[in-house]
Formats: C-alpha cells, structure tokens, sequence
C-alpha cells in the first residue's frame, strides 16, 4: 500500500505541473494488481478530492485527471441534457459522478454524468463518458457489471450509444430511453463553441418548434 500511495504521489506531482495544465488530454494512470481493499481505501482517501476519476475492474484500477476539454464538454452536454428533461416534462434524477461500486462483480466507477428516471434507483438508467484520451479501462465491462441500462460516449465530436439486452451492450443508433432526443442536434451544439447561453437559447427553441 505504501508502495502504490509513492506510486500515486509521484503522478500527482507530475499532472500538477504548469507545462501539463493546460493540454488537451486526460492525464491516467492505470495499475495492475490492486485489490478491493485497496481500492476502497483509495477511494475513501480522496473522498474530499474533484479532481481525479476511479474506475476499477477486476484489479485493475485507472485513476485519470481530467482535461479542461473534457471537463467542458462534460457541463456543456449535461446543461443542455438538463433543458431538454425539463422542456419535455421528464422526471428526472441528476447523480453526477457518484461512485457506482459492486464487490461480488469487482467494479466500480465514476461517471462523467448520469441520471435516473422517474425515480431514484441504486444504479442509473443512463451514463455519460467523455473520452478525450483513448486507452485505459473499458467501460462498457465495468457498466455491464453493475446493470447500467444504457451508457452514451462522446468521441470524436460524436455520440455512441449502448443499450443492455440481457447481459450485453448492444451498439443503438438512438437512444432507448430517449427516443425522440435529436442526437445530431445536440452533438453539434457542443461542437459549436457557442456560449453556453446561446447554446440553451438555441436547442430550447429546436425542441419547442
């Protein structure tokens, strides 16, 4: 534990860095052979820290810095989420990045955003990644693990959709449980770099028509 707390300390002072703070990357660490223990000590150490994003997956476990990119996209896709539940009368539960964790599956993660709907449950009905740096964990397995029904990643300036059906995600081309959301729409406006006002004046109007 020792070992991997240096290990980690080591990193930080890396990422904090000022040539690293503003590149447009995600900055990971992944490590093997991390039990769960270790994984909920880590976790509890950090519990007061924003900063950094754990996923873990059968010992292995992926720490990741977010970029300033990634951190905008992120806002801007749930702010304009967020006006779409409420113009359309959808009942919704914003969950943010809560830790999603089941020991007997050996996973957990944070996601970029997520949202029950109609009620409050123990895992979400929908998740967000931004993946702005490729390589590290895959999601979709720690997903399929703790039962998310559908998980969206933006990459690429595109959205991919994912929907469970039994035990397996399956690649959608629209969303499951949100039919009638303009995919297309919304991938442009957080393509745009619009002001975040103009980009909600915008899509509140596209979905008013």
């Amino acid at each position: 534990m020792l070992g991997l707390l240096a290990k980690l300390s080591k990193w930080e002072e890396l990422t904090s860095q000022p040539a690293l703070e503003n590149i447009d990357s995600d900055q990971i660490l992944l490590m093997n052979g991390i039990n769960w223990d270790i994984y909920e000590t880590l976790l509890k150490s950090c519990q007061n820290t924003s900063h950094y994003r754990f996923k873990y997956l059968e010992g292995t476990l992926e720490i990741m810095s977010p970029s300033r990119r990634h951190e905008v996209d992120k806002k801007i896709i749930a702010l304009l989420l967020e006006i779409y539940f409420l113009e359309k009368g959808i009942d919704f539960y914003p969950l943010g990045s809560t830790t999603f964790r089941r020991e007997a599956a050996a996973r957990g993660i944070e996601p970029d955003e997520c949202y029950c709907f109609n009620s409050e449950k123990p895992v979400p009905d929908l998740a967000i990644e931004i993946v702005v740096t490729s390589g590290g964990i895959d999601d979709l397995l720690i997903y399929q693990g703790l039962g998310v029904p559908e998980v969206w990643f933006w990459q690429n300036n595109q959205f991919l959709l994912y929907y469970l059906r039994g035990n397996r995600y399956e690649q959608i081309t629209k969303s499951e449980l949100l039919p009638d959301l303009d995919l297309s729409l919304l991938a442009s406006l957080v393509m745009s770099g619009e002001k975040p006002k103009d980009l909600v004046s915008k899509f509140r109007e596209s979905i008013r028509r």
